[in-house]
């Protein structure tokens, strides 16, 4: 499982929470909502924007992250 975020010529990235987010903050947990992720085990993909990849790179301690 890398933490590294996939390269910038993906389109699309999928992520997955694989943590909980008791214990972080709430600027963690928008982050996190803002993705379209609830529970551990969901997983969204989304576009591999600069504004998506801000907002992974801000937990990506929480997430699993893969090129789709």
């Amino acid at each position: 499982m890398s933490k590294l975020l996939p390269s910038v010529s993906a389109k699309l990235i999928k992520v997955e929470l694989v943590k909980s987010i008791i214990g972080t903050t709430e600027k963690q947990r928008a982050s996190v909502r803002g993705l379209g992720l609830r529970k551990i085990g969901s997983s969204v993909t989304v576009p591999n924007t600069p504004e998506n990849r801000g907002m992974v790179n801000a937990v990506i301690f929480l997430l699993k992250v893969e090129e789709a």
